[in-house]
């Protein structure tokens, strides 16, 4: 029989829907057509297929071959069906048993000479095999990135003429992938190298304990970016179901997996000159942005009024969501994006505004429109504002007292972290009105702080939703039922931002 039918899988978004090859040899002048929307890179699999099957030993059939990507509505990219396609033309052609493929799915991009190059979205495919039961054939480079998964065998080879071999005799070496463990090499910026700034380092413990977002507000080189860099090294590691989500994202990323470092949380810093797109994701075949590569990790944004108004109003639907949904006229894809937001900026556009050191050159108006910059729905998704000053320490100062190592406060956060997930099933910056309200559990003294505070700040009702938040976190800290009018008043001196726009309209 002259029609060969190969599974495969398409990638499109975080998804990996199936794709099923149905190569057909007719008579007729030779000539091969590819249908079934397929981008022009698929087209060119074409000249790749003959190529790779002729260079490993094979006879290209001069016959007219039509080959289907069904279904026709979904849209195709990559040479990531160059190989289902080779071996779709080998079974046709009876050069290959249809039998040595029963129970396979099939992905791989062919070079001229036969080797297989690695494809974006193999851990996503494999997963998706998986769930139905299927064996994932692909590139021996994707091996180690789908081993990531239950499986305890992959199947992968190196060129065209291998994965035949390995079809025909399943003992082959190179056919088997054995499950390699993953190891963690990322080396975090710990709490002990940071001098001073005790506040600030109270802050980022109570920001860690519960997910909240934080913004560190300061003059240049008082230590904001040291700070935001050290927060993933007190956060725990992912549970496996947590690295699965995140390296699902990073397979059809284009830099890919970071196998060693699997279990360790993200951290995200993109530059201020980036662009929505690089942000939120999105393209022609959708790929994740910055946003959900730091899924379940930390999005680091440095000099936060430097970038475009558009990126900043883009954190907002995700920032309270938790998911990001990029929509086309012709496809809608929702990303994940759990991940806890670091910022960093300085008070003006020359940095010393509100210092003691130096003198600020701004002036009002240049202040006022620096930090108008950013608008005030954001500004209410961030828990926690802190003002981050100039220590005023020597760093070859030895007889400054020792300071308390990340791992000393990770067994802190993980205890205040297990407490909020058994007592409500969500860390504290995800619960619910209703769930907060219930949890708020206000003695006379700390409603008396709260409502005057609503009063002389205005606070808005999600203001006053993320300071109960943060009370909430700051108890629990202590293993405090209540909480307590001292809860109350830390949590609104994070709240800086408000009382910096008040003293930039004073100033003369």
């Amino acid at each position: 029989m002259s029609l060969a039918v190969i599974l495969s899988r398409a990638s499109f978004g975080i998804n990996a829907p199936e794709v099923t090859v149905e190569v057909h040899l007719s008579n007729g002048l030779p000539s091969m057509s590819i249908v079934g929307l397929a981008s022009a890179e698929v087209k060119e699999s074409k000249e790749r297929v003959r190529s790779a099957l002729i260079n490993s030993g094979f006879d290209f059939p001069a016959r007219r071959i039509i080959i289907n990507l069904g279904p026709a509505d979904l849209p195709k990219s990559g040479g990531r069906f160059d190989l289902s396609i080779a071996l779709g033309i080998l079974v046709a052609s009876e050069q290959l048993e249809r039998k040595y493929l029963d129970n396979f799915e099939v992905l791989g991009e062919l070079a001229l000479n036969g080797e297989l190059r690695s494809i974006n979205g193999a851990l996503n495919a494999t997963i998706a095999a998986e769930s139905i039961q299927k064996n994932i054939l692909l590139p021996l480079v994707n091996a180690s990135e789908a081993s990531l998964t239950e499986s305890t065998t992959i199947f992968a080879a190196s060129t065209l003429k291998e994965v035949c071999i390995g079809l025909v005799n399943k003992d082959s070496i190179h056919f088997k992938y054995k499950k390699v463990a993953a190891t963690n090499i990322v080396s975090y910026t710990d709490m002990a190298e940071i001098k001073g700034n005790q506040h600030a380092k109270r802050a980022l413990l109570v920001a860690a304990a519960a997910g909240h977002n934080i913004l560190f507000v300061g003059s240049p080189g008082t230590g904001k970016t040291m700070l935001a860099r050290t927060l993933p090294s007190l956060l725990t590691e992912m549970s496996v179901k947590e690295a699965m989500e995140i390296a699902a994202i990073e397979s059809i990323a284009k830099e890919g997996i970071s196998v060693d470092n699997l279990y360790r949380r993200r951290f995200r810093a993109p530059h201020h000159n980036c662009t929505v797109a690089s942000i939120t994701g999105g393209g022609r075949i959708p790929v994740p942005g910055e946003i959900s590569l730091a899924h379940r990790g930390v999005l680091f944004f440095d000099e936060l009024p430097e970038f475009p108004r558009s990126v900043l109003e883009s954190l907002r639907q995700p920032l309270e969501d938790g998911h990001l949904t990029v929509s086309r006229a012709q496809w809608k894809v929702k990303f994940p994006a759990e991940f806890q937001f670091v910022a960093a900026m300085n008070p003006c556009p020359c940095g010393y505004f509100a210092s003691e050191e130096k003198e600020c050159h701004c002036s009002k108006s240049k202040i006022l429109q620096y930090l108008g910059r950013l608008s005030g729905p954001l500004l209410d998704r961030i828990d926690i504002q802190v003002m981050v000053n100039n220590p005023k320490i020597s760093l070859l100062d030895s007889n400054q007292p020792k300071q308390d190592s990340s791992h000393s406060f990770r067994d802190k956060i993980s205890k205040c972290r297990e407490l909020q997930i058994n007592r409500q099933a969500v860390l504290n910056n995800d619960l619910a009105l209703s769930a907060l309200i219930e949890l708020s559990n206000l003695d006379k003294k700390s409603h008396k702080v709260f409502n005057q505070a609503i009063k002389s700040h205005q606070l808005s009702l999600r203001s006053q939703q993320r300071i109960l938040r943060v009370a909430r976190t700051i108890a629990d800290l202590e293993s405090s039922i209540d909480i307590k009018a001292s809860a109350i008043i830390e949590a609104l001196s994070y709240r800086i931002f408000d009382q910096l726009i008040k003293k930039a309209r004073k100033y003369t």
